[in-house]
């Protein structure tokens, strides 16, 4: 794939079969061609804030923020996950927008006295119901990232109890979803754009 001049994009569907390597895969793709961003290339140029190709579902994340007005500098911001994919990365892109951030994960004590401290709170960490009414701030933005199968159905990482409390929540499903995919769409017209020399690539 990485040798084909007709494809122009390349995502890996994770996680990986446990036999399979999955950093050694993800650093053997064409960091062109690197739709999900997850290259040590296309990561490291986030980490110092000249963006390449950035994972979709932050991307979606920071669109829905900007399309919504959502004020994030100066704003705090909270984002619980810290996975590769999501947690990780859009902390970086808030961080970027002048946001000051908190990352918050499994092991975090406390964890409702930081999301209650929260005006921006983003729940990316795939346990159903985690964040409910009494952990977030009354007017906060809450961006739902987690999706859960469960017996009731398809179940964020919000209880549903917060849309009383917050000023703006994201359904699930129906919200970041459809985000993603739209943003890894635009991704890969950026990586053909990349490889047609109508963008310039860092490392190109």
């Amino acid at each position: 794939l990485n040798a084909d001049d007709t494809v122009d994009g390349i995502l890996v569907q994770t996680p990986l079969p446990a036999q399979i390597h999955e950093s050694r895969v993800m650093r053997t793709i064409d960091p062109v061609k690197d739709v999900d961003g997850l290259h040590p290339f296309n990561a490291g140029q986030l980490y110092f804030g000249r963006p390449t190709l950035v994972p979709a579902t932050p991307l979606g994340v920071m669109r829905l923020l900007e399309e919504y007005g959502v004020r994030l500098a100066g704003a705090r911001a909270v984002v619980v996950g810290r996975s590769l994919i999501v947690g990780r990365p859009v902390a970086l892109l808030l961080l970027h927008a002048n946001a000051t951030v908190t990352v918050c994960h499994s092991r975090t004590e406390e964890l409702a006295r930081h999301t209650r401290a929260a005006d921006v709170l983003v729940a990316a960490i795939g346990h159903a119901g985690l964040i409910r009414a009494d952990m977030v701030k009354p007017g906060a933005t809450v961006v739902d990232v987690g999706i859960t199968r469960t017996e009731e159905g398809l179940l964020g990482d919000v209880a549903r109890d917060v849309s009383d409390v917050a000023g703006r929540l994201t359904p699930v499903p129906g919200g970041v979803g459809p985000m993603t995919i739209a943003l890894l769409l635009e991704n890969t017209v950026r990586a053909a754009r990349y490889r047609r020399e109508m963008l310039a690539f860092p490392g190109g």
